[in-house]
């Protein structure tokens, strides 16, 4: 088994802040999963556009142009 980067307590509390009341450890796992993927893909893309900029330094602007072309219609800032 893969080490995660992400422990799955705050991915509990994620679940529960958008109204579960009980949520189980499998939900957790997966939703976990999930976000660690995406994420990894928003840095993947990120990277892309520092290095495009000539930069070796991922701004949070790189983070946010990223996550505005890969999750159109999902993350607004």
């Amino acid at each position: 088994m893969v080490q995660s980067e992400l422990s799955t307590a705050p991915i509990h509390r994620i679940i529960k802040k958008a109204g579960a009341a009980r949520v189980s450890e499998e939900a957790a796992e997966e939703l976990r999963r999930v976000l660690e993927e995406v994420g990894l893909a928003v840095a993947k893309e990120a990277l892309g556009l520092a290095s495009y900029a000539g930069r070796r330094t991922v701004k949070r602007e790189d983070i946010e142009r990223a996550a505005r072309t890969l999750l159109k219609g999902i993350f607004a800032p």
